[in-house]
């Protein structure tokens, strides 16, 4: 897209001094010089004021966009990766994911996926989640280990392939839960980082909740665990990488503006 535009110029004040206007008997002064009438001796160099250098802004590294100054400082200054989930509305099950990078931290963070559509806890979104309240916690959350059903893509990941990522039955809105932990990445709320999803140690004890994960979706809202298309979480396998200490951001719209 593009404008163009024409500039015209006028010029004016261009003409003659009639011969016997009062400037006409002025004696020249030649370029670079002043002259002060009535006061004798030679004319003196006018004083030219160098024009000031302009300096390029400075630039600033780019922040994830829609995040607040709360959310933001909930971001580790080492990791590198952030997966962040955005819920349409602080009641609801629909959210959408996008994979930031920040490889140059001059730079700062920029999307290298995404927006992928996603599935949150049936009633939405807390800030302090409670065992069967089904809502997924809003915060800042490591990412450590992965796990699943299905052998790993090809991934840099801690992988616990195991067959006790086994679900059936059907979910809230009748679909079927089958497959819906072929692949998952243990989301650190309520757990010991490092450790296989299975894992059910819960530092901040059982009425808080845990095995919150980033699963399979299965067309429908979850218990508390925020689901992507399988193949969104198999290309989420390969790009994650340990050495960039990857998290999650995940919460309402309103919330992580916060």
């Amino acid at each position: 897209m593009g404008t163009c535009a024409t500039a015209l110029l006028l010029l004016t004040g261009c003409g003659t001094t009639p011969p016997d206007s009062p400037a006409a008997t002025r004696p020249a002064v030649r370029p670079g010089t002043a002259a002060s009438p009535g006061v004798g001796g030679p004319p003196g160099r006018a004083r030219v004021r160098a024009a000031p250098v302009p300096h390029a802004p400075r630039a600033h590294p780019r922040e994830i966009p829609d995040l607040g100054p709360r959310t933001r400082a909930g971001i580790p200054a080492d990791s590198r990766q952030a997966l962040v989930v955005t819920g349409d509305d602080y009641d609801s099950s629909l959210s959408t994911a996008v994979l930031y990078t920040r490889d140059d931290p001059a730079r700062g963070w920029r999307p290298v996926a995404g927006p992928w559509p996603a599935h949150n806890a049936l009633d939405g979104w807390t800030d302090r989640h409670e065992q069967g309240d089904l809502r997924s916690p809003v915060g800042v959350y490591g990412l450590t280990y992965a796990g699943g059903l299905l052998a790993p893509p090809r991934t840099a990941f801690p992988y616990d392939h195991n067959p006790l990522f086994t679900v059936d039955g059907e979910g809230f809105d009748g679909e079927p839960l089958e497959g819906a932990f072929d692949y998952v990445v243990a989301i650190d709320y309520n757990r010991a980082p490092r450790t296989s999803p299975l894992d059910r140690t819960r530092p901040l004890g059982e009425e808080r909740g845990g095995g919150i994960w980033l699963h399979v979706d299965h067309g429908g809202p979850t218990q508390g665990c925020v689901s992507l298309p399988a193949d969104r979480m198999r290309e989420l396998l390969t790009a994650l990488d340990p050495a960039k200490k990857p998290i999650v951001v995940m919460g309402d719209a309103e919330g992580l503006e916060r």
